[in-house]
């Protein structure tokens, strides 16, 4: 009998995040803990992710990858999607609800992160520009408008569609960043709904694993 493949993702070997949970290896980790799949983390330097070797897996020069077999994947919406279709956990039976975390999953990712991401750029790349006082309410006020939205919909909800699922995963860590701004706080139900996703068991070994690393002790995963 064959042995099993185990992934192998790639990781910040030194995380600018200072072990908070915000690099996106963290969405693959915890999907792959919530499914109990076992996997692999190759750290990857600054300078070596933007070397040939590594463009190979990922054209952009960024982490993470996933290497399972003779399949290598990038960009972690992509990867969490592959691992909650392999795997059973992630990704409801019925097929229209199966549809609608899935849709959660690009919501996630392509209208609530946007403007969040945007006011990173302001604030760690344009702090010193003559437009930043004026610039900063507009972006965020933009994601203010996206969190209403999102509050509205979740209204007194668990999850956003019943079981907690892909897109719950993918939004978790996207809200995630606010957390440092306390943007979040202004939207009871939404803070409550990242603090019940980061209790989960599966986001916390995700987190002490990814955290070990920028401490100096990675765990055997």
């Amino acid at each position: 009998m064959s042995l099993p493949i185990i992934p192998i993702i790639t990781a910040f070997e030194r995380s600018p995040d200072g072990g908070k949970g915000l690099a996106r290896d963290m969405r693959v980790r915890w999907a792959l803990e919530e499914v109990g799949q076992a996997y692999e983390v190759r750290l990857v330097s600054f300078a070596a992710m933007k070397e040939p070797a590594h463009r190979v897996f990922h054209p952009f020069g960024q982490i993470p990858t996933y290497e399972e077999g003779d399949l290598a994947l990038f960009e972690s919406g992509a990867i969490v999607f592959h691992i909650a279709e392999r795997h059973a956990g992630l990704l409801p039976d019925n097929a229209n609800a199966r549809a609608r975390a899935i849709t959660w999953m690009f919501a996630a990712l392509n209208t609530v992160e946007p403007p969040i991401l945007d006011l990173q750029t302001t604030k760690f790349l344009e702090g010193d520009k003559s437009w930043y006082e004026q610039r900063l309410p507009v972006v965020q006020n933009r994601i203010r408008d996206r969190l209403s939205q999102l509050s509205d919909r979740l209204g007194d909800a668990d999850w956003l569609d019943g079981a907690f699922s892909a897109g719950d995963l993918m939004m978790v860590t996207v809200l995630l960043r606010l957390k440092a701004s306390g943007m979040l706080g202004e939207y009871p139900n939404l803070a409550a709904y990242v603090a019940q996703g980061e209790a989960r068991p599966a986001y916390k070994r995700a987190f002490d694993a990814q955290l070990a690393v920028f401490t100096g002790n990675p765990p055997t995963v």
